[in-house]
């Protein structure tokens, strides 16, 4: 049975929805883990040269290479993290759809990314 992201068309937002959808799944089977890698701050001295761009290169080649799409790329981390950060506190009320809150971080930054994916 194919993957549902590879079967889906090539468009921006499956490609948004398929990232998303295995970042989320990862960080909710391994909250501990996910916790750990994203409470402190990246000590990039070390780092093996290139590995935070080769991290991110999935990210980036959803937005594009020019500077707006990078800065697109970053608030979509931010959203997704923080959401899923909640979702693993448990902070949302019982019974929130946070399924429709994940199609609203993808809608819309598939539509921003259809736009041009300038910041403003």
């Amino acid at each position: 049975m194919q993957d549902a992201a590879t079967s889906a068309p090539d468009t921006p937002r499956s490609r948004l929805a398929a990232f998303a959808t295995a970042s989320r799944r990862h960080a909710l089977a391994r909250p501990q883990l996910y916790r750990l890698m994203t409470a402190r701050p990246l000590d990039r001295d070390a780092m093996q040269e290139g590995a935070e761009g080769a991290a991110m290169e999935p990210v980036l080649e959803l937005f594009g290479e020019d500077g707006a799409r990078h800065d697109v790329a970053r608030a979509s981390w931010a959203w997704a993290h923080g959401l899923v950060s909640l979702e693993i506190a448990e902070r949302f009320p019982p019974g929130a759809d946070l399924d429709a809150a994940w199609e609203v971080l993808i809608d819309s930054l598939a539509a921003r990314v259809d736009a041009g994916g300038s910041p403003g």
